[in-house]
């Protein structure tokens, strides 16, 4: 189990998880000391060219995993039609991570309803060494067809909870996978209170027994992120799944 955040660059995580005396520019060196994996969301917006990836490789240990949000272009521009232009783009740069590039992630507009054909065609487009995860957000995905696809091409359907309630079935489409944790109910707010991580822990440790998952705790306001992020490893190790490199408390 990988754990890990959506992205690092948060002001308000300086006191909370990055010392006073730690610049912005190392804040990445410093959460991949902690941490062996990150969500890079900042890509759905802008898509970094190949010299920031590479700046990433270069600048993280040997065992860290970026996971990496198709930019909005291929996802909310295009809704996923003509995808082979805009993902040979992200893969030309995002490739600037070489042995570091984790799963990509498709996370779909909430207006886009279900298109298993656009879907098929999309991830079609990657190569079959390159993960990708899926998230749609529009309920008429919920059916066989998209399920079938997503197994065809070993995609995994990304679980994704807010407030406590997963905003998907529990669907296992692919031989490893994807958890994103969004907004929890506990205090203070967006953190996720123990009961919460634990049953998730659960579903993971069922689901998916010794093949690698990937979590990242989207909820970043007040570093609500990190503290659950540790938390989370905290109680896989409890249940005695190998937990890549996550603190044991959250660091400052």
């Amino acid at each position: 189990m990988r754990i890990g955040t959506s992205g690092w660059q948060y002001k308000d995580w300086r006191d909370r998880f990055y010392p006073r005396d730690v610049p912005h520019r190392l804040w990445l060196e410093h959460y991949a000391a902690a941490f062996g994996t990150v969500e890079v969301n900042n890509a759905f917006y802008r898509l970094p060219e190949r010299s920031t990836f590479e700046g990433w490789r270069d600048r993280t240990p040997d065992d860290f995993v970026v996971a990496v949000k198709a930019s909005r272009f291929l996802t909310h521009v295009k809704r996923l039609r003509e995808p082979g232009e805009p993902v040979a783009r992200l893969l030309e740069r995002a490739a600037g991570l070489g042995r570091k590039l984790g799963p990509v992630l498709l996370q779909l507009p909430p207006t886009l309803p279900a298109d298993p054909a656009a879907l098929d065609a999309t991830l079609a487009a990657f190569p079959p060494d390159v993960r990708v995860a899926v998230e749609p957000r529009h309920e008429s995905w919920w059916n066989g067809e998209v399920r079938d696809v997503l197994r065809s091409h070993n995609a995994a359907l990304c679980w994704a909870d807010r407030k406590g309630r997963p905003q998907s079935p529990l669907w296992r489409t692919a031989d490893w996978g994807y958890l994103r944790l969004h907004e929890g109910r506990a205090a203070p707010w967006p953190r996720y209170g123990r009961t919460s991580l634990d049953t998730w822990t659960g579903r993971l440790a069922e689901a998916f027994q010794e093949q690698t998952v990937y979590v990242y705790c989207n909820n970043d306001p007040g570093g609500a992120a990190i503290a659950d992020a540790v938390a989370l490893a905290h109680l896989a190790r409890r249940r005695g799944l190998d937990v890549g490199r996550a603190p044991d408390r959250v660091p400052n």
